[in-house]
């Protein structure tokens, strides 16, 4: 190979590096919620375990889990739910179908929250640890680490589910 050649070759690789550092630094980094929760990776990727349709704010949900708590769902392992279970929530405004009045569709996302199973490490809110980004824009939701005793007062009514309150699709 010519030094030109090893020079050309040297140059292409270090530009391809720069433009792959570049794609990976546009990547979208997302702060953690002020109890410093952060957002499980590839959650998106989690199987469904329920969904759900709140009339009081109009709110579609589709309510996911990640592997441990899609087996502790199927299994009716849930009260309580096992350690490392995690359960997303992901809130759209509802609106109706265009083309099909009587459906209801998601809208705009409302946010993306999550309940996190770790007995040891959120005893303070009964083993949980709640977290929530609002928006497309991800924005971590609260003001200080307190924000978590908000969710788990809106919880309360489901104590006896381990404050879940997921009701698990059956499929066949």
């Amino acid at each position: 190979m010519s030094k030109s050649s090893l020079v050309k070759s040297i140059l292409s690789v270090l530009t391809l590096g720069l433009m792959a550092g570049t794609v990976l630094s546009a990547e979208k980094m997302i702060a953690p919620t002020p109890n410093g929760i952060e957002i499980p990776k590839n959650y998106k990727n989690w199987q469904m375990i329920a969904v759900s349709h709140r009339t009081d704010n109009q709110t579609l949900r589709a309510i996911l889990g990640n592997p441990l708590a899609v087996k502790a769902a199927k299994q009716g392992n849930t009260k309580p739910w096992p350690d490392g279970a995690i359960l997303a929530k992901i809130v759209w405004k509802d609106s109706d179908h265009p083309l099909w009045q009587a459906a209801t569709v998601p809208d705009a996302l409302v946010h993306a929250e999550f309940m996190i199973k770790d007995s040891k490490k959120f005893p303070a809110t009964e083993g949980w640890g709640f977290a929530r980004w609002s928006g497309m824009e991800q924005k971590p939701y609260g003001k200080d680490a307190s924000f978590a005793y908000e969710c788990l007062s809106c919880h309360q009514p489901a104590k006896a589910n381990d404050y879940v309150f997921t009701k698990s699709a059956q499929l066949p």
